[in-house]
């Protein structure tokens, strides 16, 4: 899903708590601790994807990237 607005980002958090059985990262404790470390290396998964998204500029696609990368996050 391609996030870009505040309602794009309220569908895709509502379809992310639908997909929740598969995440990696179960527990509240889990996901907070996985959230932090994806944080801080979302840029990378930019970088290594070929998308041109600075990290450093916030934006409804970064918390959605964000939060679907701390869900699955080892």
């Amino acid at each position: 899903m391609i996030v870009n607005t505040k309602k794009d980002f309220i569908q895709f958090v509502q379809e992310l708590r639908g997909d929740s059985a598969n995440w990696e990262n179960k527990d509240t404790h889990s996901f907070i601790e996985a959230l932090g470390r994806y944080t801080e290396d979302i840029q990378n998964y930019y970088d290594n994807t070929d998308q041109n998204v600075n990290s450093e500029n916030a934006s409804w696609k970064v918390f959605a990237d964000i939060l679907k990368g701390a869900s699955i996050y080892e």
